[in-house]
Order: structure tokens, then sequence, then C-alpha cells
């Protein structure tokens, strides 16, 4: 059950595209249930995202950040496959793969509350949900 924000220019016409297009790929990659989707959208001036090339040699036009916050316990690979399923899926919907940033942040279920001021993992309200393994090539 990631919490998901998503930050782009005001510029971009289709907030709910690159939202759906974001939840899609981590449904795919994570195997959450599709309703399991909390989102933050904001549509900020472009001048107030300042997401530079971090020394790679490419230019960002139309910057979508994009912060994941999750539970650990993800391998690497499966973080990567999310990464370039997001990408993807952002292109399908106008995006360029060099305009997708995406930063992750895991913790843990004692860091969750879904309301009523519980921590619903830790009282049992809620199963702490179980990393999908990731499928090996042999």
């Amino acid at each position: 059950m990631p919490l998901v924000r998503i930050d782009h220019s005001d510029a971009r016409t289709n907030p709910a595209e690159i939202a759906g297009a974001v939840h899609d790929a981590i449904v795919a990659v994570y195997g959450i249930p599709v309703r399991d989707r909390f989102q933050i959208l904001t549509a900020r001036p472009a001048t107030t995202i300042v997401a530079e090339d971090a020394g790679l040699g490419f230019e960002r036009i139309d910057p979508v950040v994009i912060q994941i916050f999750t539970q650990r316990g993800r391998t690497d690979e499966t973080k990567q496959e999310l990464y370039a399923e997001i990408a993807r899926r952002l292109e399908t919907v106008g995006v360029a793969p060099e305009d997708v940033f995406i930063g992750y942040v895991e913790n843990g279920p004692q860091d969750w509350s879904f309301g009523f001021g519980r921590a619903q993992y830790l009282t049992g309200e809620l199963a702490v949900p179980a990393a999908k393994p990731v499928a090996t090539v042999a």
C-alpha cells in the first residue's frame, strides 16, 4: 500500500492519466489490490520544480516528480522493475522517460496509520502486506 506523491507542472493537462499510469505500474509489479490506492497529486508552476540531470548528460523538459512511500522488503531488482514500468506507462500518456524522477522511501508497519489515530498494522486491524516475490531467470 504505497503512498504516492506526484508533482508536475500546471502545464500538464492530464494529471488523472499520469496518476493512473503510476498506480497501474505499482499494481502490475507489486501485485497490490487495485483499490489499495493512496495518491497526492500536485500541479505547480513549472518554475517551482527543479530537477537537473545530476551529471547524467540529459535535460528534462517538464519533470514529473514521484515520491513512493512504502513498506520495506522489496528487492533492488523489484524496485528497478517498478521504475522501468512507471517510465514505460508514463510515456504512453505523454511523459518523456527523461522527465520521470522517482524517490523511493521505505519504512515499517509501525509507520502507518490509516485513520482513528491507530497503527492498524500493529493492532492487527490490517494484515501486513507481504512483498511479491521476484521471478528469477535461469
